[in-house]
């Protein structure tokens, strides 16, 4: 006998990343920021008078909604504060989907995106990427076709890194009568020559909702904390109906306050692990790995011919280095690896250099 809904006893859960409890392993396999959280947001920490966690916090977290606010050039009715963007995810399928509606999204992406869609009990249609990773050119017709109430994209994807432009998705929202939902969780590593400005979207648009977190750019993947943009039509029901009474914490308002005001520092991690990344690249490729382009802080890579990713994967792990491989169609010949440090990602190429050896 169970108790659990029907849906939720024929699914299966998301599987995280490893995190090994060992300071001596390096982590490349989950796609955190190599580089420490900001000075200010430290300081914000150490501040932190404990008194005051007697009381509950700011419900709305209105200090960092009109911070973010400035940032982007919006007003803070656009904006709302969740725990981590995964909260956010939830509250729109609860506002919005119900469970004879249809979420589309591109095969493969993020993993979460099934599962969520699967607690829901909600339907999911898949959409598959190109062989180039590009999207199907009737995409747009195709959402339609599967009367999909929601459509998430990961911009750049996930885990390609490949970029959509702003156009195109402002295309895409035309044609589309859902929600599109843009998860943006990597950004911040886009290289600035792209020009890449999606906020706009919002004014334009009255069904584009965006996802931002603090945990990769701003390098506060422990803090649980991110953010959402969108027309305030949108956002004012997860806002004042859907969301937790008390959804942040304290000191995750106060930290996520203090680092997204220190844009000069987060700038400059981005900056590094844009460096990295496109050195990494140009090194994987020459051990005869093929790697796509990437404007995130991964990159995905496929293992020469007649290696195994998955024995590779291994081996690195016996090395104490973690990265990620998938099981998946289309997968299963490549690993993902996340930016680290130089060192870091030295450590990697030279345990590469001996295992093809």
């Amino acid at each position: 006998m169970t108790y659990q809904r029907p849906n939720i006893e024929k699914m299966q859960g998301y599987s995280p990343g490893e995190q090994l409890n060992d300071p001596a392993v390096i982590k490349l396999n989950t796609n955190e920021n190599p580089y420490p959280v900001s000075e200010k947001a430290q300081a914000a920490l150490r501040n932190l008078d404990a008194a005051s966690l007697r009381r509950y916090p700011p419900p709305l977290a209105d200090d960092f909604r009109r911070a973010a606010a400035q940032l982007h050039g919006i007003s803070p009715d656009n904006i709302m504060a969740t725990n981590g963007g995964d909260e956010l995810l939830r509250l729109i399928l609860t506002t919005y989907v119900d469970s004879n509606e249809t979420v589309a999204v591109t095969r493969p992406s993020y993993s979460l995106y099934p599962v969520l869609v699967d607690v829901q009990g909600c339907k999911l249609h898949e959409i598959d990427l190109q062989e180039d990773w590009s999207m199907p050119a009737d995409f747009a017709q195709q959402l339609q076709q599967a009367n999909a109430k929601l459509c998430i994209l990961v911009n750049p994807h996930a885990p390609s890194g490949k970029l959509l432009s702003q156009d195109y998705l402002s295309e895409l929202a035309a044609a589309f009568s859902g929600i599109l939902l843009v998860d943006e969780a990597y950004v911040d590593f886009i290289e600035p020559e792209q020009n890449y400005q999606s906020v706009p979207l919002i004014d334009k648009h009255e069904n584009v909702l965006i996802l931002r977190t603090m945990s990769k750019g701003y390098s506060l993947a422990g803090l649980r904390f991110g953010y959402g943009l969108g027309a305030e039509s949108l956002i004012a029901p997860m806002l004042y109906k859907t969301r937790d009474s008390y959804n942040t914490d304290l000191i995750a308002q106060k930290l996520a306050l203090a680092a997204i005001t220190d844009q000069d520092y987060a700038q400059s991690t981005w900056e590094r692990v844009r460096q990295s990344r496109n050195s990494l690249t140009e090194q994987l490729n020459s051990l005869g790995f093929t790697v796509l382009p990437s404007h995130a802080n991964f990159v995905l890579a496929q293992v020469p011919d007649k290696m195994d990713a998955k024995a590779l994967q291994l081996a690195l792990k016996e090395r104490k280095i973690l990265i990620r491989y998938f099981d998946q169609d289309r997968l299963r010949d490549k690993l993902r690896i996340s930016i680290g440090t130089d060192a870091e990602n030295d450590r990697l190429l030279e345990a590469l250099h001996e295992l093809l050896a």
